[in-house]
């Protein structure tokens, strides 16, 4: 299954309704829906945006709360694939060092995708690729 790779918005958000929907059938899951469903379960504020195609633009969901529903659910995805791979190198070490400290992993990964989405603002502000290395300062500093 792929999240992205040539999918629009409305597509993509149907990829996170439809492994939320499947989690609650207790359908079989593919890994990735797995990983998708464990994010919405971490958050039910947004249970009730991945219960229905109507919360999407226009279809009387507040659009800010939405777009942060999919966005910040998607921010904790990109980070569990960089922990999966240590891209940057070191960032495992990172993520060890704030959960220990904060006494559970959900409350350290929310201050990594803080900067993780500080970082991707960037670089699309300045048309670059993202600098690893000053992303990976960034969390050394938390």
């Amino acid at each position: 299954m792929s999240l992205y790779a040539g999918q629009d918005r409305e597509a993509m958000r149907e990829a996170w309704r439809d492994a939320w929907r499947r989690h609650l059938q207790r359908s079989p899951l593919e890994p990735l829906q797995a990983q998708m469903a464990d994010l919405i379960a971490m958050h039910p504020e947004y249970h009730a945006h991945m219960a229905t195609a109507e919360t999407t633009v226009g279809g009387g969901a507040d659009p800010d709360v939405l777009v942060n529903a999919f966005l910040h659910l998607s921010l904790h995805l990109a980070l569990r694939e960089q922990l999966a791979t240590n891209r940057p190198a070191g960032i495992v070490d990172i993520y060890r060092r704030l959960a220990a400290a904060r006494g559970e992993t959900h409350a350290a990964e929310h201050r990594m995708i803080e900067l993780l989405s500080e970082a991707l603002w960037a670089a699309q502000r300045a048309a670059r690729m993202p600098d690893e290395q000053q992303y990976l300062e960034a969390l050394r500093l938390l």
